[in-house]
């Protein structure tokens, strides 16, 4: 009986020690387990984590914290480093980005922290008239649109004064509020207000007003002739004296750029009358009527000359002799034009196929032994022709 209880105690000691031994062993490999790990301080998107791992490498960390790295995302060190014991490792998620500059657009993905950074990132160096559509230093979102558009030069005509300014691809309309112009109702612009400003494109503006305008103008008199029969003929005599008017006149004018391009007569009133200049003109003929054709004093003397013959409305004719005779008013008048130094004005004398006649006119062709007949109508004188003919001194 005691031999077995010792038997039996003895048992329990060997399985105590081994329950122990086998604790001591678990309590210490867990504790060399955990002495053999490495800490990590780990920077995801900005947010720092630190961690002990007995990952190898970065990749194994990522994957034991069932993270998904995209090639486009920023990892450094690089996945496949070996971790070391206080390793930094940074990561940046890839966001996508719509990239629009003027009419390119396309996709990127980008790890940039703000929008001047991604600006770097894509080799874009802008100008201060450049225009973007968000703030330098806003953050990067994902499927994020960024618009930029590229300025360049243009010629501003603005009422013939020329500028060179700098403008983005936008209509002409969006351009004049840039460049802080407004429009007035009748103003021009070319191209018109719809259309896109172009590189090295002329927006002329033609500025269009209308103004009222009102003038006094003189009304000028007319001069009025009445026939008197008691004056000899080519003496005239002011009946009554011609005196201006007075108009005042409404004008609505157009101008461009300031000059005058146009006026439009609107009203216009009279102020003071005009008075007509009333003459009366002499009648009294002493040039002599045709006496007897072809016939001729025996009396004076005989030459020959060569002649032309001529109207009071030819080319260049007043209606008036040297001498003050109204040929219009006295179209049966006998009348030769000579050269005084031949044949002296006021003389008489008898035209052969003519008859008498008084030579009281002169003219630029007419020299020497050279005379010029009058004749009431065209007709007949294109049947007097150019032709020599006998004449007569009378006195």
């Amino acid at each position: 009986m005691k031999a077995l209880f010792s038997t039996s105690l003895s048992r329990k000691k060997w399985v105590i020690m081994l329950a122990s031994f086998i604790v001591f062993a678990s309590a210490f490999g867990f504790l060399m387990y955990e002495i053999s790990k490495k800490t990590v301080t780990l920077t995801l998107d900005g947010k720092e984590k630190v961690i002990e791992t007995h990952s190898s490498t970065i990749q194994e960390i990522f994957d034991e914290l069932d993270i998904a790295i995209s090639s486009e995302d920023y990892v450094f060190p690089s996945l496949e480093k070996k971790i070391t014991d206080d390793m930094k490792v940074v990561w940046k998620r890839a966001k996508q980005v719509e990239l629009k500059k003027d009419d390119e657009k396309k996709t990127v993905w980008t790890t940039a922290g703000s929008v001047e950074e991604f600006l770097k990132e894509q080799k874009l160096s802008l100008n201060e008239y450049d225009q973007v559509n968000h703030q330098m230093d806003t953050t990067i979102e994902q499927k994020m649109e960024i618009v930029v558009h590229i300025a360049f030069p243009v010629t501003l005509l603005d009422a013939g004064k020329k500028k060179q300014v700098w403008s983005t691809s936008t209509t002409v309309a969006d351009f004049l509020t840039q460049q802080e112009i407004s429009l007035a109702k009748l103003d021009r612009v070319e191209p018109n207000l719809k259309e896109k400003v172009k590189e090295k494109a002329v927006v002329n503006i033609t500025r269009v007003e209308k103004v009222t305008d009102v003038v006094e103008q003189p009304i000028d008199y007319a001069v009025v002739t009445q026939k008197d029969h008691t004056l000899k003929a080519g003496t005239e005599k002011v009946v009554t004296e011609g005196k201006k008017g007075l108009v005042s006149k409404k004008f609505e004018v157009t101008k461009e750029n300031g000059k005058e391009i146009s006026r439009k007569l609107l009203s216009e009133k009279t102020i003071t009358k005009k008075q007509d200049k009333l003459v009366a003109v002499g009648t009294k003929s002493d040039v002599m009527q045709i006496a007897s054709r072809g016939e001729s004093s025996n009396n004076g003397t005989d030459m020959y000359v060569n002649s032309t013959a001529y109207t009071a409305s030819c080319n260049g004719c007043s209606g008036r002799t040297a001498t003050g005779i109204n040929l219009k008013a006295n179209p049966n008048a006998k009348v030769i034009a000579v050269d005084p130094s031949y044949i002296p004005l006021g003389t008489k004398v008898y035209v052969e196929g003519y008859g008498y006649a008084v030579a009281a006119d002169t003219g630029g062709a007419i020299k020497g032994k050279k005379i010029d007949v009058f004749f009431p109508s065209k007709a007949d004188a294109y049947r007097w022709g150019n032709k020599p003919v006998k004449i007569k001194i009378i006195q």
